[in-house]
């Protein structure tokens, strides 16, 4: 299989690196991969890509991996790009689409970065990894540690949703619980390299989990036609979705495969709970300071401080988008929202995002007639902590109270 992967390079100076070794940091900042896009453009035409099963992997002149032999993959099929009527009349938007990356083998994005991670470690011989994680990435990592046969230790948060708990242990990671956050429990990673001889799969800290989150805005691209919507809201926590689509859409631009115009305005999401990107943006800052006291039942976007805030802001700034907070005491509010209106079951991040929507319309920052997509990151079901509501109780042993069960329900 071709392969057009040129070099590796440091984020924060542009240093050029080799691809053909494993790597982790540069002068403790991320890495990019770099590609040679005008012979991609040669080699590939949108028809032959159209012939494709349609998997992450049909991209594959864009993404790093060397051969379908290396592929460690769980069945990582595109997500649906599925339009939102009734949320968008809510909204008093004309078009607006959720890209539910819930309906992948691990229930959330992190699929795409950990099939990705995962294939690029094996195949540099990496036997054992380790991260920190708010939820998600930890149980991505588990499986597709266990579909390698590579051992995998995960280190989060005490009050990480206790799904993700579960996941973790049931696919064979060796899973800890930490009484701290997401950057105590990349202080344990850090510290075990050396003694424990584990590959650190923290965000952004080898250069492939990018690789394979990036495949979200290759397909946004390609579900569009090639002509991109006007803004994407998505919730930032380490940022790495976020990045990987503004990477995607610059690569895709570099090639001609995008229709004239402007790229997306992008929209970072957190929650009042933490929100150091957002501080940052205010700031006119291009790197984030820690965010204390972070609390948020949002568990992914709980990330105190991001290594790749630059990166985040960068492509906020580039894009003519903006960061935005909104109230940690209204997620569940949006999260039924969207899941009574368009039955499409939002995590707590995501629901940020509804109300960063909420917000940026009444602001007249978004018009009513521009394409706006919101990306669903992971599913509901593994957030049972903030899905938890009160159920009426029915006693058969009684005469049914019709009246009560005709009310409509307080949402």
């Amino acid at each position: 299989m071709p392969r057009f992967v040129t070099h590796l390079e440091g984020a924060i100076d542009g240093d050029r690196l080799s691809a053909d070794t494993l790597q982790t940091l540069h002068k403790d900042r991320p890495i990019w991969v770099r590609y040679d896009l005008a012979a991609v453009a040669k080699s590939l035409t949108k028809d032959q890509l159209r012939q494709r099963p349609q998997t992450m992997w049909r991209y594959r002149e864009l993404l790093p991996y060397y051969g379908e032999a290396d592929v460690v993959s769980l069945g990582e099929r595109m997500s649906p790009l599925l339009a939102c009527p009734r949320l968008a009349g809510r909204l008093r938007l004309e078009q607006l689409w959720i890209k539910d990356e819930s309906q992948l083998p691990t229930g959330s994005f992190k699929s795409r970065g950990m099939a990705m991670a995962i294939t690029m470690a094996q195949r540099f011989g990496v036997k054992r990894v380790a991260l920190p994680t708010a939820g998600n990435a930890g149980g991505a990592a588990a499986a597709y540690a266990a579909r390698a046969g590579l051992e995998c230790f995960v280190f989060m948060p005490a009050d990480t949703p206790i799904v993700n708990q579960y996941e973790c242990q049931l696919a064979g990671a060796r899973t800890f619980l930490v009484n701290g956050l997401i950057n105590d429990c990349g202080r344990i990673v850090r510290e075990g390299q050396e003694r424990m001889g584990w590959f650190d799969l923290s965000t952004l800290k080898e250069p492939y989990r990018i690789e394979g989150k990036k495949t979200m805005g290759l397909e946004l691209a390609e579900q569009f036609d090639w002509q991109l919507p006007d803004v994407i809201l998505y919730p930032t926590g380490g940022g790495t979705g976020l990045i990987g689509m503004w990477k995607a859409f610059a690569e895709l631009q570099a090639m001609g495969w995008l229709a004239p115009g402007k790229l997306p305005r992008m929209v970072a999401a957190q929650s009042t709970g933490c929100a150091p990107i957002v501080q940052a943006f205010e700031a006119g800052a291009r790197f984030a300071n820690p965010f204390h006291n972070a609390k948020t039942v949002a568990s992914g976007i709980r990330v105190p401080a991001a290594i790749g805030d630059f990166m985040i802001l960068d492509a906020i700034r580039e894009s003519g988008g903006t960061a935005i907070a909104v109230e940690e005491e209204r997620l569940g509010e949006w999260m039924r929202l969207a899941a009574s209106l368009e039955g499409i079951l939002v995590c707590p991040e995501s629901a940020a995002c509804v109300g960063a929507l909420e917000c940026l319309v009444h602001q007249g920052w978004i018009r009513a007639d521009e394409r706006i997509v919101i990306f669903n990151t992971g599913a509901a079901q593994k957030y049972v902590e903030a899905s938890r509501c009160e159920i009426p109780r029915l006693d058969i042993q009684k005469p049914l109270d019709w009246e009560r069960i005709a009310a409509p329900s307080d949402k």
